[in-house]
């Protein structure tokens, strides 16, 4: 899988694709990560890619011209291969969730824009797929919105994961389920409690069905502990 990201800050990513799953995806060459510059795109020597919006008010807009030409010279090379989308990190996007890193696994080229300061020229939606959120927050830019998006959909990957049972398993992997409570050594830890006026040592203890060998009963104990989530 190919993720196009267009962005007015490219190193900004260097640091997360350079750590953990990510880098061995890259390395083992399960995904291809393509970083371009809109800047690239700009015609004056500034290389100005926003402008006051129309009617007046606080902020500046992203300007139409250059997110275009980028759009143009990049979806040919993505739709070199089958199934491409192109999305905009939007306020006002549908959420991302589970449900949707799944159906976007299945393709083969993704195309992330990276919206700057009050957003987008609104003329940008006739030229791509979709608008996606993160979440009902508003954050300075949509570089950490595609490192969300990519980071989820590779974990559904084959290889991507040492063991393909973690997303078998973990959390929103059953749509509306969270997983259950995870221990490990040791099996007694003992500390003084970090609130305030807390005194004296206490004992913490793994639960005794997870130490007793007993998988039917350590399986209905996951179960059981494991959340389901109610609509608000």
């Amino acid at each position: 899988m190919t993720f196009h990201i267009i962005t007015i800050f490219p190193h900004i990513f260097d640091s997360y694709f350079n750590e953990s799953i990510l880098k061995r995806a890259l390395t083992n060459k399960l995904i291809t990560i393509k970083i371009h510059n809109l800047r690239d795109w700009t015609t004056d020597k500034h290389q100005t890619v926003d402008d006051a919006p129309f009617g007046g008010g606080a902020g500046l807009v992203m300007k139409i011209e250059p997110l275009y030409k980028a759009l143009r010279d990049i979806t040919p090379l993505a739709k070199g291969g089958r199934g491409v989308k192109t999305i905009l990190l939007s306020a006002k996007g549908k959420t991302w969730n589970q449900r949707l890193a799944k159906s976007h696994s299945q393709l083969k080229n993704i195309i992330l824009i990276c919206g700057r300061y009050e957003g987008v020229d609104e003329r940008i939606t006739k030229f791509i797929d979709e608008e996606i959120s993160i979440g009902d927050y508003i954050l300075t830019g949509g570089e950490i919105g595609a490192l969300a998006i990519i980071d989820s959909i590779t974990r559904l990957l084959p290889g991507a994961l040492g063991n393909a049972d973690s997303a078998k398993y973990e959390s929103h992997s059953t749509a509306g389920v969270l997983e259950h409570p995870h221990y490990t050594r040791p099996e007694i830890f003992t500390a003084t409690p970090l609130i305030k006026g807390g005194r004296g040592v206490k004992s913490y203890r793994v639960p005794k069905v997870l130490l007793s060998g007993n998988h039917k009963k350590i399986a209905d104990w996951r179960a059981k502990k494991s959340k389901r989530l109610h609509p608000l």
